[in-house]
């Protein structure tokens, strides 16, 4: 009889995990748990669909001195002493990085591109940097040569630090002009190979975060103290008036030669009610209009929800007319970012928001409901709970309500923090089955989704939380001297891949 090594052992246990994992999920949301059959090629996906992993420039690429760069708020925001500037190393290393891409299986990266590399004071004015340039005209070449689609993400929290020392950034309506300006030089230099782009990512996370609850802002409006926000508000407009401003300049002057799509992401997560009371039941709907709605109604149907105008007051600024016109419809697709969901429970105490909580919503989001029930489980590797059915209802919910848009999935993973040997993710493995069979669950009902990207395809620095959370595919040893290695759930996502592509 054969005696099996630990570690072939651990080959074969991996390896009935994945088979047994992704299992095939109906569209009824208790058939979520059943397991079913690894899906047969080609049969489980649309044709076209895009598979990948993403990141973005400020969390990866380094280098933030050098090529001409100038600095970008997060520059400003962040202490870790020299490793934000000198980590990750994807400006140096973009070619080896691509083939560790490509031996993933991905056939779509999501990247950013930043504001500041191209343009260091933030205005075409001040000058337009040529080696920022070239270098995303190098990556841009490179993922095409290796058969990877780039998806590209115009904004992704970083714009250039010295408008927002000059101008106060998003809260001043000029900041509208300025980013415009910076969109025309992308379709212009890159469009003719890019054909997907999205605008702006998560506005309403800088909203709530950098502005409602101050963090990393260090000038923060006092609503803190008084709950009356306002700022938080401004913002958001405006980079829905950025946004509607990119679609308008795409579609008017570009669309015709280059025949790409643009939309934008945003935060998404499913509210469940904390009890089965009337008044927790319209928390969980408020919260969603609260959160999502904030960003979905204006490009949808401009003009927000009607609850938030009835909670807000005039503290919520308004569009004008010529504003509705153009900020309605203004958006090929949506992209959504999932990662968890909550409970809702009514609550009219503002004291008692913490965290993401919005202070008009009337409402928390909360781990337990009144039952001591939690939504999915806790996986104590990655800190966070798992709830692929909120994926599902998600994606229902913006089917429904927002007239059955295309959707890309741009952002869903897990981090993996709490284990000893980063490279051994397997808990990561169980979520992206999930998460993935709920996609095509929901597609399966209707729903159109057109992609999905892992977050995140490399280790990234993950703002407040550094650079100590491991979220990528593929792991960066910080160590010795930023060696790329794919974790086991990389190998376990190209055997999926294999599967489906």
């Amino acid at each position: 009889m054969e005696i099996l090594s630990s570690s072939r052992i651990c080959k074969i246990i991996l390896t009935i995990l994945s088979v047994v994992l992704l299992y095939n999920v109906s569209t009824k949301a208790q058939d979520l748990q059943r397991r079913s059959h690894f899906p047969k090629p080609g049969s489980s996906f649309p044709s076209d669909f895009l598979f990948g992993a993403g990141t973005s420039a400020l969390q990866v690429e380094g280098a933030a001195s050098e090529g001409g760069r100038g600095p970008s708020v997060w520059d400003d925001r962040v202490n870790h002493g020299d490793k934000f500037p000198t980590m990750i190393q994807h400006y140096r290393r973009y070619k080896e990085d691509v083939q560790h891409l490509k031996n993933l299986g991905i056939n779509s990266y999501r990247m950013s591109i930043s504001w500041s590399r191209l343009l260091p004071d933030g205005t075409i004015k001040g000058g337009i940097n040529q080696e920022g340039v070239d270098f995303y005209n190098l990556l841009i070449d490179e993922l095409l040569a290796n058969g990877i689609t780039p998806f590209v993400t115009i904004l992704h929290f970083d714009y250039p630090l010295a408008i927002h020392k000059n101008t106060g950034g998003f809260l001043n309506s000029s900041i509208v002009n300025y980013y415009k300006d910076y969109c025309e030089l992308l379709f212009k230099t890159y469009g003719d190979r890019v054909k997907h782009w999205t605008t702006v990512n998560e506005p309403q996370v800088v909203g709530l975060f950098t502005y409602m609850h101050a963090y990393d802002n260090d000038d923060p409006e006092p609503c803190q103290t008084t709950k009356l926000c306002k700022q938080a508000y401004i913002v958001v407009h405006n980079y829905i008036l950025c946004h509607a401003a990119a679609v308008k300049l795409y579609r008017e002057k570009f669309y015709e030669t280059q025949g790409g799509e643009i939309g934008l992401v945003l935060g998404s997560q499913s509210f469940e009610p904390y009890s089965s009371k009337s008044e927790d039941v319209a928390a969980a709907k408020r919260l969603m209009d609260f959160f999502m709605g904030w960003i979905l109604d204006p490009v949808v149907y401009g003009d927000y929800p009607k609850i938030m105008r009835d909670l807000v007051g005039n503290r919520l600024p308004n569009f004008t007319e010529e504003e509705k016109n153009f900020v309605a419809g203004s958006t090929d697709f949506i992209g959504i970012n999932y990662y968890t969901s909550h409970f809702a429970k009514h609550e009219t105490n503002k004291t008692n928001m913490i965290l993401s909580d919005n202070y008009d919503a009337l409402g928390i989001s909360v781990d337990f409901n009144a039952e001591g029930k939690t939504l999915g489980y806790l996986d104590k590797y990655g800190g966070n709970f798992v709830y692929p059915k909120g994926l599902y209802d998600v994606l229902q919910h913006i089917k429904k309500k927002y007239q059955n848009p295309n959707i890309y999935i741009t952002e869903n993973g897990i981090a993996s923090f709490n284990i000893t040997n980063p490279l051994k993710d397997t808990h990561r493995i169980k979520y992206l089955a999930t998460h993935l069979n709920s996609t095509k669950a929901a597609i399966d009902n209707g729903v159109r989704v057109r992609g999905y990207f892992v977050w995140a395809a490399f280790d990234t620095f993950e703002f407040r939380a550094g650079f100590s959370q491991n979220w990528g595919l593929i792991h960066v040893d910080f160590k010795h001297d930023l060696m790329r290695q794919p974790t086991t759930a990389a190998k376990w996502y190209k055997r999926f891949l294999n599967h489906v592509i």
